[in-house]
């Protein structure tokens, strides 16, 4: 199987290293503070464009130097320390494409951060119910288990009734069973806590949480980035558990949020085996092969035109794993629906993620080509692509070749003996892919296989 190369890189290793943000060009040489004025502006006035705009300078030993406080910030659940710790996350995890920092440091390995990281997602995610869908009042969950939290107006929400706010009534287990005994009934002067109040304290909370949880989500995505944290990622059950359950809740969940989480295991996709899902490891929101495929369908099928071809690019790589075709493979005849819908939309990143997923897909067996081919206006489509043509030759390479490898199927050579002259046309107008019709021709009326074959043009004898 054919497996999907990614994207160019630098051709040569002598060519001049390019300025990337953050490394400037000569940052790593020797001090040049002291170069003159005259000298200063002469290199001005040469500057290339790389160079201009803001630079970020970051100390190499940051992140080692204070990973511990960094993990631990996360863990408080307070919001001036999360703040500071997803703050310095997303400035230490920021790295442009192509980019290779050498003193870059793989977060991913820090003990405890990744999980720190997804549990500020989880705590979003808990108090993320929309209310139309809340069929019983629900008690307060934001800064339950701390007196205040820094989130949201919390602080004005505590009255007179709550003993925190009163050290000097004494402490001591009788105060406790009292308080806690007090809070199972429902105060007169503590309604402000239900979270359904009329005067409900708690919305601003709720906002600032989903923010954090949504510069976490950004902050593992750029994680996803780094070669050194792939593997990582990949074999954590809670990482993936979690990114599922956004795509899942994709209608109701924040989009951004969403979003992050789809490149981010787009970009985990060659190295995914959906089978963790049913592995030992422990589980954490009991996510199943199942609806993690039923996930990537309604992301084909959502209204969001950007997710669509993040989801497609997904389907395409997992199918590159055979571990993954049991589960893929029920959902094929949808999946083939939806392919062949977007590659009707103009030429994008989506129509070109569509056929990279059917090139994959096709390489599968027997059974995959024959469904496509029988597809609604598949091959009409296919031919679209190329004849439009796509801006990049690569993907209408790969539509000429998903035609070539149906038509090496003798079911399907009835069906595509109608676009012969279409075939044809390809042939002779575009000699980047002639090569391809011609073994097109050549298979269907070389080789009969019928009395429809037999009858039909004379290409190849």
């Amino acid at each position: 199987m054919q497996k999907r190369q990614s994207g160019g890189g630098a051709a040569g290793g002598s060519a001049t290293p390019v300025a990337k943000r953050g490394r400037p060009v000569g940052s790593g040489g020797s001090n040049a503070a002291a170069a003159s004025a005259a000298s200063s502006a002469a290199a001005d006035s040469v500057a290339p464009p790389t160079l201009l705009g803001p630079s970020l300078h970051v100390h190499y030993a940051f992140a080692e130097q204070n990973n511990k406080r960094i993990v631990l910030a996360l863990q408080s659940g307070l919001k001036s320390e999360l703040t500071w710790a997803l703050n310095t996350l997303t400035l230490l995890s920021f790295k442009e494409k192509d980019e290779v920092r050498k003193d870059a440091t793989p977060l991913a390995k820090i003990p405890g951060l990744l999980d720190a990281l997804l549990q500020v997602i989880d705590d979003w995610r808990d108090i993320a119910l929309p209310r139309v869908l809340v069929k019983t009042p629900r008690v307060r969950l934001l800064g339950a288990n701390s007196a205040v939290t820094g989130f949201g107006n919390e602080y004005e929400a505590l009255n007179s009734n709550n003993p925190l706010s009163h050290p000097s009534a004494g402490s001591g287990s009788s105060k406790e069973a009292s308080f806690h005994k007090s809070t199972s009934k429902t105060r007169p002067g503590a309604w402000s806590f239900e979270e359904d109040g009329l005067f409900n304290l708690d919305e601003e909370g709720r906002a600032e949480k989903q923010l954090c949880a949504v510069a976490a989500s950004n902050i593992i995505r750029n994680f996803s980035n780094m070669p050194d944290n792939e593997v990582i990622m990949a074999q954590h059950r809670h990482c993936l558990e979690t990114i599922f359950q956004c795509l899942e809740d994709y209608v109701t969940e924040d989009e951004e949020l969403v979003t992050n989480a789809l490149e981010t295991v787009v970009n985990l996709a060659l190295l995914l085996n959906l089978r963790i899902f049913s592995s030992s490891k422990p589980s954490f929101i009991k996510m199943t092969e199942k609806r993690a495929v039923q996930a990537l369908m309604g992301m084909l099928g959502s209204a969001v035109k950007a997710w669509h071809a993040g989801a497609a690019e997904l389907i395409g790589r997992l199918i590159i794993n055979p571990d993954n075709e049991p589960f893929l493979l029920p959902f094929a005849s949808q999946i083939y629906k939806r392919l062949v819908d977007i590659m009707s939309l103009p030429p994008t990143d989506a129509q070109a993620a569509a056929v990279g997923a059917l090139y994959n897909l096709t390489e599968i067996n027997m059974d995959s080509r024959l469904k496509l081919a029988s597809e609604r206006w598949a091959i009409d489509r296919l031919l679209k692509v190329i004849k439009t043509p796509h801006p990049t030759p690569e993907v209408c390479r790969k539509a000429a070749t998903i035609l070539e490898s149906l038509v090496l199927e003798p079911q399907n050579k009835p069906l595509l003996l109608v676009y012969e002259n279409a075939f044809a046309e390809m042939l002779f107008g575009d000699a980047r892919y002639s090569d391809i019709f011609a073994r097109i021709l050549y298979e269907l009326t070389s080789r009969p296989s019928n009395k429809v074959a037999s009858a039909c043009g004379i290409w190849g004898m």
